[in-house]
């Protein structure tokens, strides 16, 4: 069972909805990974990520792809780069990312609630 947490907890966690408008290899991290540049709008802005996704996603096909990320950790040095989110996913069957995403299409910097 998971730890049960009050919901003043949960809203501490900032989960926003971006638009990816870069996506290219990222070879310096220790596991594949892909660099993300993902556009929140206007109030929190281009944020950069690290995601290791590259099971099922390729640069090419992410850009214009909208994610959910949790945009108020504090910044993660992976290799040479500064994450400054956390994109989110799922494992599917075998333990890869999948990639959360809404169903329709939102405006950038939108609060999950």
């Amino acid at each position: 069972m998971t730890d049960v947490i009050s919901f003043d907890d949960f809203m501490k966690v900032d989960v926003r909805v971006g638009t990816i408008v870069e996506a290219e290899p990222f070879p310096e991290a220790r596991k594949p990974a892909i660099k993300l540049k993902i556009d929140f709008g206007d109030a929190i802005g281009i944020k950069k990520s690290s995601a290791q996704i590259t099971k099922h996603y390729t640069p090419g096909a992410l850009v214009g792809q909208q994610v959910m990320a949790v945009v108020n950790f504090p910044p993660r040095q992976i290799g040479p780069m500064m994450s400054e989110v956390l994109t989110l996913g799922v494992p599917d069957a075998d333990g890869e990312v999948v990639l959360l995403n809404p169903t329709l299409n939102v405006p950038n910097g939108g609060r999950l609630y």
